[in-house]
């Protein structure tokens, strides 16, 4: 633990946090927010901050550490952690990274891992907003990092100050604020710290990066990041708004495209939306890289060749396929890759999510699973009476979400379709068997809200992207 050998830097008060945090709402009347704390300055600093936040305004904030059991010190650590925030009255729960850790990309699996279960334990308990502590070395760093890999205007951008994800929004309201302030915040509000000595070692690219230092002044760094990040806002309104004229989102998982539409379209604004329907209607958590969506994009025209074109193109898990259109239009239909869905999962208490595309949510009998229809069920449904298969395309049928006890398939929530027996009774509210809710709720969004926070002179926040509930 240490306070001392620091810049002393200038403490955040309540107003300039507020002035930070408004541009990234809106938020509930009683706002709920959840905090990364790792027990370093910058997160501890956070949750104070966002606390004094919340508490005015009738809310409340829950502190989670990630344990990530890498260093043998780091149970006690996060066990500190959670006693000083008790004091403070903050609640607090430690969530533990188990399993086997890999042998290579230790430090990218560790970071999957920690985002991965800060935003089960925030879909557990219903919490929206997730906080995160980064700030503008931090910024810095992640675009200088960048430059070296070879990132184009997107990764050049640096952090989001908002990103919404299937489960939680994640907010980075310290990005403009120096890690100087932040040492001194926590002196302010007389808390001690630790400093974690993995984020120097210079077995990682950014531990060494941090040893060795930034090759460019930090405001030069930002100033190129602030550049990337107005292009790319300016793209996404693009893509925003032809995602609103020309793609229909179904909430069975597929959409269908104005082919001639997607055409005419800018080539950058037409391949980041097929990039982003790709993520989101494969179940992946990010988009293709952009060499793939360009071949796709060449290979397009060839759906509609009459000289054997190719019946069906991929990208990310997702497939392509020609759709007839009323009057001779010519329509794209695009859906999950059948044979890359993933296997069926068990619905608990607090539900399941299934091929990174389906949310189940609420009360299930016991033994119930959800996986894919399949093609043998699907042709059988088919073939039966009253299932509302005709309004779907047939290629759509054996990807659509089903549940099953066992081998048997019970119930088939988009075509309205279950079992006799297991029907739940309609007219007996809390009694007898009720499916869980499913909604179709993918990993990525298929476009950013078309917008960059309004924010205030001074306060450099780059572009947030929406959650998937503002496809269109």
């Amino acid at each position: 633990m240490t306070n001392a050998g620091e810049s002393r830097g200038t403490a955040l008060n309540e107003a300039l946090f507020a002035r930070l945090m408004a541009p990234l709402g809106p938020y509930e009347t009683a706002p709920v927010l959840a905090v990364g704390v790792s027990g370093g300055r910058d997160s501890l600093a956070l949750t104070l901050l966002a606390d004094r936040w919340a508490r005015a305004r009738g809310g409340h904030v829950i502190a989670f550490t990630v344990d990530h059991a890498l260093r043998p010190e780091s149970a006690a650590e996060a066990a500190q952690v959670g006693h000083w925030l008790a004091g403070r009255g903050i609640p607090h729960t430690t969530l533990t990274w188990e399993g086997p850790k890999p042998a290579t990309g230790l430090q990218a699996a560790a970071r999957q891992a920690r985002h991965d279960l800060l935003a089960a334990a925030c879909r557990a308990r219903g919490i929206l907003h997730l906080c995160l502590a980064h700030h503008r070395e931090d910024q810095a760093e992640t675009v200088a990092l960048r430059l070296e890999g070879g990132s184009g205007a997107d990764g050049l951008a640096g952090m989001a100050a908002a990103r919404a994800l299937a489960d939680v929004r994640l907010l980075r309201p310290l990005l403009p604020v120096s890690r100087a302030d932040l040492g001194a915040t926590c002196r302010a509000f007389g808390q001690p710290w630790i400093d974690d000595p993995s984020n120097l070692m210079t077995r990682y690219a950014r531990g060494r990066l941090r040893r060795e230092g930034l090759a460019r002044p930090v405001d030069d760094l930002l100033a190129q990041a602030a550049d990337a990040g107005r292009a790319r806002a300016a793209l996404e309104t693009a893509v925003a708004v032809a995602v609103a004229h020309h793609v229909m989102l179904a909430p069975e998982g597929y959409a269908v495209v104005a082919a001639d539409a997607l055409a005419r379209l800018p080539r950058p604004v037409a391949s980041r939306m097929l990039a982003g329907l790709a993520a989101a209607l494969g179940g992946q958590p990010y988009a293709p890289a952009s060499a793939a969506v360009g071949r796709l994009l060449a290979a397009l025209p060839g759906l509609w060749t009459t000289d054997g074109g190719s019946l069906a193109l991929t990208l990310a898990g997702c497939q392509a396929r020609r759709l007839a259109g009323a009057g001779g239009r010519r329509l794209l239909l695009l859906l999950r890759q059948a044979g890359r869905m993933a296997p069926p999962v068990t619905v608990s208490g607090g539900g399941a999510r299934w091929d990174g595309r389906f949310q189940a949510v609420g009360a299930a009998g016991a033994g119930l699973t959800l996986g894919a229809l399949g093609t043998v069920d699907a042709r059988r449904l088919a073939a039966s009476d009253g299932v509302a298969f005709a309004r779907l395309p047939k290629p759509v049928w054996p990807t659509l979400p089903a549940f099953r006890r066992g081998e048997t398939l019970v119930a088939v929530p988009h075509l309205d379709w279950a079992v006799e027996p297991l029907r739940p009774p309609p007219a007996l509210p809390g009694r007898g068997e009720t499916w869980p809710r499913l909604a179709f709720r993918p990993l990525s969004p298929v476009a950013p809200s078309p917008f960059l926070p309004t924010v205030e002179a001074g306060l450099d926040v780059m572009a947030v992207v929406s959650d998937a509930g503002v496809i269109i």
